[in-house]
């Protein structure tokens, strides 16, 4: 392996764990001949290891601040991913508050860990980039949502992040995790998993949105405060699902305006076959017309959808809407 100064240890594939349930941390092994451990202390130099990455390599931040719009077109691969790293002290932000803190423009089999993305529009925008890992990073300080995977960006996943502080312009577009486009059934940004994040307070939209078009993804064991739901465009719950077939478990959360999770009808044929197992949601001050722990108006002939009996609600009006059966 090569040292260019322009580290963790590289990390082995995990596509196949992205692709399916539940998601592990990757162990370390060895890397490819031709990857470089690339050293990175200044914006400049992040700029260029950014754009000149192959399969293989890591680029490792040293504390301090990194101030730009930084992007990146290249792809690792399934087996030779490309790694960012560094400690919660390496920190992205932009110059003047726009644009993405991080862009993966077509950057798939790339891997974000440790460090902080502030002071942007987005945090991390992810673009027809598959199999990409967002671990263990932190998100605040910014207008719109914190991560987004978009535009057919399928089987990647955030695991055990803080994103806070999000939506700062106020205008309802500043969801935690975002997946998908709205209005948008060409976006089949699938099977996509959100587990064990720790999504608010301050995050002015949904903590998880997931759009019509999008199917197969997993949202577990995140742990998420409704403080600062704004009520715009309808964010009035942590979790919104209008894509297919997603798993709901092992979440809790407190601090809502209304519902803790909500599944909706955003398209013919869509906001169907969710499972929600195993989640606990405190509806405590909740002052909405609903006030479920699960909000199904999508539920009919159809269009399944399954509640198990081990959620569970503390004050509001009940687990889920009448009608919508609960199984053990």
């Amino acid at each position: 392996m090569r040292i260019r100064t322009l580290s963790l240890a590289l990390v082995t594939t995990v596509a196949a764990a992205l692709a399916c349930a539940p998601f592990a941390r990757a162990e370390a092994g060895p890397s490819p001949a031709s990857a470089s451990v690339v050293l990175v202390s200044t914006s400049a130099q992040l700029k260029a290891a950014l754009g000149a990455a192959v399969p293989g390599d890591t680029i490792r931040l040293a504390d301090g601040t990194y101030t730009g719009n930084f992007q990146t077109t290249r792809a690792g691969r399934a087996d030779a991913r490309i790694t960012l790293t560094g400690s919660a002290n390496a920190v992205l932000r932009t110059n003047t508050g726009g644009g993405n803190a991080l862009y993966l423009n077509g950057a798939s089999y790339w891997t974000v860990r440790g460090i902080t993305l502030t002071h942007a529009q987005k945090g991390i925008m992810i673009d027809a980039a598959r199999g990409v890992l967002v671990d263990s990073v932190t998100v605040h300080e910014l207008t719109m949502e914190g991560v987004h995977f978009r535009n057919s960006s399928s089987d990647g996943a955030i695991v055990d992040s803080r994103i806070l502080d999000t939506g700062r312009d106020n205008r309802g577009m500043g969801e935690g995790v975002y997946v998908g486009t709205a209005n948008n059934l060409s976006d089949h940004s699938d099977r996509v998993q959100i587990l064990r994040n720790v999504i608010g307070p301050g995050v002015r939209g949904e903590g998880v949105d997931l759009k019509e078009g999008t199917t197969g993804g997993r949202v577990a064991d995140n742990t998420f405060d409704g403080t600062g739901l704004t009520g715009n465009n309808y964010d009035d719950s942590w979790v919104d699902v209008k894509g297919n077939g997603y798993l709901i478990e092992h979440n809790t959360g407190r601090n809502t305006t209304n519902n803790g999770f909500e599944v909706h009808t955003q398209a013919p044929g869509w906001g169907c076959g969710t499972v929600f197992h195993a989640n606990h949601a405190d509806l405590t001050g909740a002052t909405g017309l609903d006030r479920l722990a699960i909000h199904a108006p999508a539920y009919g002939a159809g269009c399944p959808i399954t509640v198990t009996a081990d959620n569970a609600v503390t004050g509001g009006n009940g687990l889920v809407d009448p009608g919508v059966p609960v199984t053990p």
